[in-house]
C-alpha cells in the first residue's frame, strides 16, 4: 500500500516542522514525518527548512539589528526562544484557516510553537512506533563542510531508534553512499528534482529508493523505476486527482502538506 508521508508535519493545518504539525499528521494517520535537519551555530541539530529563520518565525523583530538571519548564526538557546508558529494565523498558508480547519484555540497554542530538537521528533517517533524520514540538506556559508549527516546518525544512535523507524533521504548523494557505506541496513533515499523544471536523473539507479519531484515524472519514468525493482516517493502532492494517479500508478509513497486529505482518499 501507498505510504501517506507528511511533509514537514501536518503543515497545511500547523505551523511546518513543529511539535504540533508533527502531532497532527501522527492524528491524522500518516505512516511517516518528513522532516529537514538543521544545525545551529553551536552545532546542535533541530528541524527546520530554511536556511534562514525569516520565513518561519519572529525573528526579525526579537533580533532587528542582527546582520544575518541564517540559522546558523544563531545558537540553539536564541532560537528556541523565538515564535515558531505566530506567521500561521498571518499568513495562512494553505487556506485552512480560512476554510474552518483549524480553530482558534489551535491558533492560540501554536503562537507559543517553538522550533523543536531533532531529539524531540526522534523521542516521539520512538514513543509512538512510528517512522520519520530525515532529510538531510547542504549547509550555507561556514557551515558548508559540517558532517551534518554523521552528527545526526549519532543523534538517532543516542535516541536509540531502530531501524525500521527511520530512512535518510537527501539531494547530497554523496552523504547518502556514506551512509549506506556505514551502514547497509538504513535506508537511503535519493532526492531528485531540486527545484521545478531540474532534469530528473537516476545516476544508473544505484539507490534504492528515489524521491523525484512529481511534477517532473511521467508514467513511463515510474513504470521504469518499478521494473529496475526501486521504490518511489513522490514530493509533494497536495491536490486530490494527482494523489488519486500515483495511488493507481502504484508509487510507494506520496509525500504531502495534506496527510488529511491523503488518509480520506485512501479509506
Amino acid at each position: 500500500m501507498t505510504k501517506n508521508i507528511a511533509h514537514r508535519g501536518a503543515r497545511s493545518v500547523a505551523p511546518e516542522n513543529t511539535m504540533a504539525a508533527v502531532r497532527k499528521a501522527f492524528d491524522f494517520g500518516a505512516d511517516l514525518l518528513e522532516t529537514d535537519v538543521g544545525v545551529t551555530k553551536d552545532e546542535q541539530l533541530i528541524l527546520f527548512h530554511d536556511n534562514s529563520l525569516e520565513r518561519t518565525t519572529d525573528v526579525e523583530e526579537r533580533f532587528p539589528d542582527r546582520a544575518s538571519y541564517l540559522v546558523t548564526q544563531f545558537t540553539l538557546e536564541e532560537i528556541r526562544g523565538l515564535s515558531a508558529g505566530a506567521y500561521f494565523e498571518k499568513t495562512d498558508p494553505y487556506g485552512e484557516i480560512a476554510a474552518g480547519n483549524v480553530s482558534r484555540e489551535e491558533l492560540a497554542a501554536y503562537r507559543d510553537e517553538r522550533v523543536p530538537t531533532l531529539e524531540e521528533a526522534l523521542v516521539f517517533t520512538k514513543e509512538n512506533h512510528w517512522q520519520v524520514n530525515l532529510e538531510l540538506k547542504d549547509l550555507p556559508g561556514a557551515f558548508a563542510a559540517f558532517p551534518l549527516h554523521r552528527h545526526t546518525l549519532a543523534m538517532i544512535r543516542q535516541v536509540g531508534l531502530t531501524f525500521d523507524q527511520y530512512v535518510i533521504s537527501s539531494f547530497n548523494h554523496t552523504w547518502l553512499e556514506e551512509i549506506a557505506a556505514m551502514e547497509p541496513r538504513i535506508e537511503v533515499q535519493a532526492l531528485q528534482g531540486r527545484k521545478p523544471g531540474h532534469l530528473l536523473d537516476f545516476e544508473d539507479f544505484r539507490f534504492p529508493v528515489y524521491n523525484p519531484r512529481h511534477t517532473e515524472i511521467d508514467g513511463a519514468m515510474i513504470k521504469t523505476l518499478q521494473e529496475k525493482q526501486k521504490k518511489i516517493n513522490l514530493f509533494t502532492v497536495n491536490e486530490p486527482e494527482e494523489m488519486i494517479r500515483f495511488l493507481k500508478a502504484g508509487v510507494d509513497g506520496i509525500i504531502t502538506d495534506f496527510p488529511q486529505r491523503l488518509r480520506a482518499i485512501q479509506q
